[in-house]
């Protein structure tokens, strides 16, 4: 008998163009392989934090909630995967996609990049949002825990698969958002300048402190609010580097 996987998720919703384009239904799935301190979802990280909150929907029932919202789905809305990190749960995310796109549903993930087979789910999808913390291999390791390469593998598989590809990039201060990080940076957008690639820059914000301190873990970023200044030279420079920059 085939194997019929449950979905794990932690908060569901309506969102407008900020998860991919128009009006969307998403859902955050439970579990994360990085360990960012400035996260704004901490209790994806771990089901153990949630208790009531967990959802754990078959495929069948996360199928149907999202047929009957199909007529909700305008300015070409759909639904999107985000997390925690969606591909975590890639086995039961790829069953859910062949039936959705069998539906015309469109398809988005918003992902870390960092799962080898996040191209398996490339045939389903039209978009992808992929987030880019570091282009320093050594500093990613050092403040998520995991590799920066196959981010890089990634994104540029999705831009040669020809999905429009947003690559979000948290700029946070004494991290990645200093005059030498915009250099760093382009440095690996130059390689890959095409026209189905933006960048979106998300200043550093606290929205996820109060759910740290909730589940009695230590909010470790004490100064991490980026300048005016400083965003606008980031997408300066990379609009003059003839990098699309988008604001969602």
């Amino acid at each position: 008998m085939k194997k019929t996987h449950k979905l794990n998720i932690f908060k569901k919703g309506f969102n407008y163009s900020q998860d991919g384009p128009g009006n969307r239904l998403v859902y955050h799935l439970v579990g994360c392989n990085m360990r960012c301190p400035w996260c704004s979802n901490p209790e994806g990280m771990d089901k153990s934090y949630l208790g009531d909150e967990l959802l754990s929907l078959t495929i069948k029932d996360v199928y149907n909630e999202i047929i009957e919202c199909k007529r909700l789905f305008f300015d070409g809305g759909g639904v999107t995967f985000t997390g925690g990190e969606a591909t975590l749960q890639l086995g039961a995310l790829k069953e859910l996609f062949v039936l959705l796109k069998a539906a015309d549903i469109d398809i988005t993930i918003e992902t870390n990049g960092t799962n080898q087979k996040l191209p398996e789910l490339f045939p389903y999808m039209r978009q992808i949002i992929i987030d880019f913390k570091h282009y320093d291999n050594t500093i990613h390791l050092l403040y998520t825990g995991v590799s920066n390469k196959n981010i890089k593998e990634n994104i540029i598989k999705a831009l040669n698969y020809s999905l429009q590809v947003l690559v979000r990039i948290p700029l946070i201060n004494n991290i990645n958002a200093s005059l030498k990080d915009i250099d760093g940076f382009l440095s690996f957008f130059k390689t890959i300048n095409v026209p189905n690639l933006a960048v979106e820059f998300l200043s550093y914000h606290e929205f996820g402190k109060e759910k740290w301190l909730k589940n009695n873990r230590n909010y470790e970023i004490k100064d991490g609010f980026i300048s005016e200044a400083i965003y606008k030279e980031f997408t300066k420079q990379f609009l003059e580097n003839n990098i699309q920059v988008i604001k969602t």
